[in-house]
Order: structure tokens, then C-alpha cells, then sequence
């Protein structure tokens, strides 16, 4: 898979392609970042992104990843000190999941205290913090509020925090000197913010790679109130039981949770998954494309609890050594 299909695969968009293509002809090395609230448990939605870095990385990019604790903070995630214990655990996990820890750089950005970067902390700096203020005079008021709407913890009653959070997000990526910005679809406004406002001060325009944003295993929108999800440290029993439960009507693949978990997550990780059948049901099948899966699923030649038992075997090898950094 030559680098542009690498780094493309499994988005939703790119924003724009021709800059990433340019992007990829004159730097040899691009860096790349995505930034993360240190707070909650990491489930699948999280993974996705770290899958997208781990493409990146392999094509060639260096990789920050920006452990946000102060915007955590500002978005009502608990107290800092408990954050970033959480920011701990997070790069325990992420660098289980298959980053490489020598070609990424840790950031924690509003402390120094744990030890990730010598750019740890510049959030508190007296440049970054006059780089947003500038900023502020540059970002309408409403503007602002609208890129918050999907990020909000509570978007009906925002407060003057979730009013700043997107503006340090923009001098973020100043701060960082990234190329390219790499996120879910929830942060595509923000860094539309971005694109609009960099070119206004002499800088340039981010790239921005947008992810999917995947069903809850119910079918319905993923929601930690649901618990419609599937952790990183989800035990073997816990990921046999949601993904056995999971919503998977026969030939249906729209809002199909199980099959996403092929597309975006076993695809991408084996060359191939084999679904295990008694000799009596036609014995194995193997695939090596995830569309294959997919047309067979369609016509009714694959059996949704064959799918499901094969996705509980693949997903439990890839969380497994995560479970162990974390336990």
C-alpha cells in the first residue's frame, strides 16, 4: 500500500487532499498530532484515532500526541491532579495499542510534572499565553461557541472555558509546529477554525485527516451514559459478552457496530481473519479485505454470530496488551 492509500484509509475526509499530497512531496518527515482529554476510560472512538497515527507513522510522519490536561480541565473533566494521572495511563495505553514510543512525542500540556517532552507544560508559558489572547481578537465570540457544540460536556449551558477551549486548541497546533491535525468528525469545526484563522496571521493552514465517528454497539449513537462501548481495558469476558449482545441484523451493514469493528480495527491490524466454522456449516472462511466480509455478509453467506464470535477473538488480540500495561 503505497503512503497516500496508507494515510487515507478508514477517514471520512481530508481536508484537502491536494495539500496532503504537496505535504507528502516536499517534507520528508510531516508531523502530525492529535490531542486528547486525559479523562474517562479510552474505548474504541479513541482507538481509531490512535489506528490513523499508527498509519501516519508508518508512512513516514513523526507523531505528537498532545495529553490536553488543561483542557480537560476547562471542559469539566475533574480536578488537574487527577487528570493527569489519567494522562499516565493514557500514554501506558496508546503506546500499547501499537505507537511506537521512540517515533512519538508525549506532550503534557499544562504541567511539567510528568516527565513526557522537554514541551511539557507550554500552555503555562507567557508566549503561549500571549499567542491565544492574540488569537482572540482574530475568532468571533459565536464562531467559537458553534465549534464547541459536539465537544461540550454539558452544550446547553457552556461556560466562558468552553469559549477559550477551541481558541487554545488553535494555538496548539501553532505551538507545536504540526502540519497536519488528526481527529474524529466532533473536532472538524475546530479545525475549520484553524484553517480560517492561521492564513490570517502569516501562518499556514493545517491539514486536517477526520475520522468516522462510530455507532455505540446498540446501533445507536456511542454514549459513556450508555455504556454502549468497548474499553481498552475491557476484560476477555466483558468484550465476549457486549460484542455478543451487539446489534448485527442479518445483511444490514449500515450502523452494523460489529462489522465497523472489522473495517476499522482488525482489517487494518491482520492480514487476515479467519471466521471458524464447524465442517457441518461449511468450515472456515478467510479474508483479506474487509469488503470481501462485507458482499458475503450482504448475501446472507456469513451468519452474524459467526462474525461476532470471530470479532470477540481478534478485538481480545489487540486489547490484550493493553489490559496488561494497565492491570
Amino acid at each position: 500500500m503505497d503512503k497516500l492509500a496508507l494515510i487515507t484509509r478508514n477517514v471520512e475526509e481530508v481536508v484537502t487532499l491536494d495539500g496532503l499530497q504537496t505535504l507528502l512531496a516536499t517534507k520528508k518527515h510531516p508531523r502530525a498530532y492529535v490531542g486528547y482529554e486525559p479523562s474517562g476510560k479510552i474505548h474504541l472512538g479513541h482507538v481509531l484515532t490512535v489506528n490513523k497515527l499508527i498509519d501516519l507513522q508508518n508512512a513516514g510522519f513523526d507523531i505528537t500526541v498532545l495529553l490536553a490536561d488543561l483542557h480537560a480541565y476547562l471542559n469539566e473533566k475533574g480536578e488537574l491532579e487527577e487528570i493527569r494521572e489519567m494522562a499516565r495511563e493514557n500514554r501506558r495505553a496508546f503506546v500499547a495499542l501499537g505507537l511506537d514510543p521512540d517515533k512519538t512525542t508525549f506532550v503534557l500540556g499544562g504541567s511539567d510534572e510528568c516527565g513526557f517532552s522537554d514541551k511539557d507544560g507550554f500552555q503555562m508559558t507567557p508566549k503561549y499565553q500571549m499567542r491565544w489572547q492574540k488569537l482572540m481578537q482574530r475568532i468571533p465570540e459565536k464562531r467559537a461557541i458553534r465549534s464547541m457544540m459536539l465537544l461540550a460536556r454539558d452544550p446547553d449551558n457552556m461556560k466562558a472555558s468552553h469559549i477559550i477551549y477551541p481558541i487554545l486548541q488553535v494555538a496548539d497546533m501553532i505551538e507545536l509546529g504540526i502540519d497536519v491535525a488528526v481527529g474524529g468528525m466532533d473536532q472538524r469545526k475546530i479545525h475549520m477554525l484553524a484553517r480560517d484563522v492561521l492564513p490570517k496571521i502569516g501562518l499556514e493552514a493545517p491539514i486536517c485527516i477526520h475520522t468516522p465517528i462510530l455507532v455505540g454497539l446498540d446501533g445507536a449513537k456511542m454514549s459513556s451514559s450508555k455504556g454502549n462501548y468497548i474499553s481498552v481495558d475491557d476484560s476477555p469476558e466483558d468484550i465476549h459478552r457486549k460484542i455478543i449482545n451487539a446489534f448485527c441484523f442479518p445483511k444490514v451493514v449500515k450502523d452494523n457496530p460489529v462489522l465497523e469493528l472489522f473495517k476499522y480495527h482488525i482489517f487494518p491490524r491482520f492480514s487476515e481473519a479467519v471466521i471458524k466454522r464447524s465442517p457441518k456449516f461449511g468450515g472456515d472462511l478467510h479474508y483479506t479485505r474487509y469488503n470481501d466480509l462485507e458482499g458475503e455478509y450482504i448475501s446472507g453467506a456469513v451468519h452474524p454470530l459467526d462474525v461476532k464470535n470471530c470479532a470477540v477473538e481478534y478485538m481480545n488480540k489487540i486489547l490484550e496488551p493493553v489490559r496488561k500495561v494497565l492491570a
